[in-house]
């Protein structure tokens, strides 16, 4: 792992280390950023782990998350912790505007700068770089940084929790990116004694009365099927917002089930947000939704999973999405069997 020694050399002393990962953070962002901070906590680090906005309430057992600062609600003690800044780790995300005005405080701050990631494209943001976008998570790179930083490292409970859970978040309970050294590495954290049922359960199955019927009405009267394109939309409008009181984290995993559905190969899930048009998309197969989101939604991500954003309204954004599906019709009716 080149530059390995060189972080060894820097982490050799007590330092300050500032932990980022990016705006709504999932249970990757989340996973990877408990385990990295309890893991340099028992080195001797102090540290802090801050996220531009509040991750989602289906997280909140989860090993140190009760220590992360959020720069939406308290950007004071965040910008009073930069100013001692010795070390900037950034994982699961790999440019700064993915942080937006928390990425301004410390974008020009001569640190020692540590990226973890596996998106695609990396801006050259790092003074350690460890990116692998065939890795299914972070966790599973942070797994491995811990391994070849020191084969013995003290990678305990608490620590294998997270990491289990940002890996089996980002690969939608191990459907999507799965690799042998993935499930090989998946094997030595359960051995450390996670309880993987129990994980599953406090993730997959603690929702709200209110979530269900949120999915319901989004299957029931927000979806449409394209059939000539293989495509399906769900959208949420403002009034969807209040009629259902929709808060951070309600949303999560209601795109993934127009992938459910045979004839669909791209899933949309678009929501109208006070100032901005958010998008979600999903994929099956070889179809690459970081194009379409890259080159038309400002956004990017993954080959299967990607989002992005307009400013041009609700019905606007849906017209542009149909708009441009004509160019993809035989990529997307193209067979995603074996």
């Amino acid at each position: 792992m080149e530059g390995l020694e060189e972080v060894r050399s820097i982490l050799a002393n007590p330092k300050n280390i500032l932990i980022t990962s990016h705006r709504n953070p999932d249970g990757d962002a989340i996973g990877s950023s408990l385990a990295m901070a309890i893991w340099l906590k028992r080195l001797g680090h102090h540290v802090m782990v801050a996220f531009p906005s509040e991750y989602p309430a289906i997280y909140g057992w989860m090993p140190g998350i009760d220590e992360v600062e959020i720069f939406d609600i308290d950007s004071e003690n965040i910008t009073r912790f930069i100013e001692s800044m010795e070390v900037s780790i950034i994982l699961d995300y790999n440019s700064l505007s993915r942080i937006d005005k928390l990425g301004d405080l410390f974008k020009d701050k001569d640190v020692y700068t540590m990226l973890i990631d596996h998106h695609l494209y990396p801006d050259p943001i790092g003074d350690f770089i460890l990116s692998d976008t065939d890795a299914s998570s972070t966790c599973e790179l942070v797994y491995r940084f811990f391994c070849e930083y020191a084969p013995q490292s003290n990678i305990d409970l608490d620590i294998a929790e997270c990491l289990y859970t940002g890996i089996v978040t980002d690969t939608g309970g191990f459907q999507y990116s799965t690799t042998p050294s993935l499930f090989r590495a998946v094997a030595s954290i359960q051995e450390l004694g996670v309880n993987t049922r129990a994980i599953h359960d406090l993730i997959f199955n603690a929702l709200n009365e209110k979530n269900l019927r949120l999915l319901g009405h989004c299957l029931s009267n927000r979806m449409e099927i394209l059939d000539e394109f293989k495509t399906g939309i769900i959208f949420l409008n403002k009034h969807d917002f209040a009629v259902f009181d929709i808060q951070r984290g309600d949303k999560e995993g209601i795109v993934n089930y127009l992938l459910k559905l045979k004839n669909v190969n791209m899933a949309i899930f678009i929501r109208q947000q006070p100032s901005i048009i958010k998008i979600s998309f999903r994929s099956k197969g070889d179809f690459s939704v970081e194009e379409i989101a890259k080159n038309y939604f400002n956004g990017g991500g993954h080959r299967n999973a990607s989002g992005g954003y307009t400013k041009i309204g609700l019905a606007a954004t849906i017209d542009l999405i149909k708009s441009i599906l004509p160019d993809y019709k035989e990529q997307l009716n193209k067979s995603i069997l074996l």
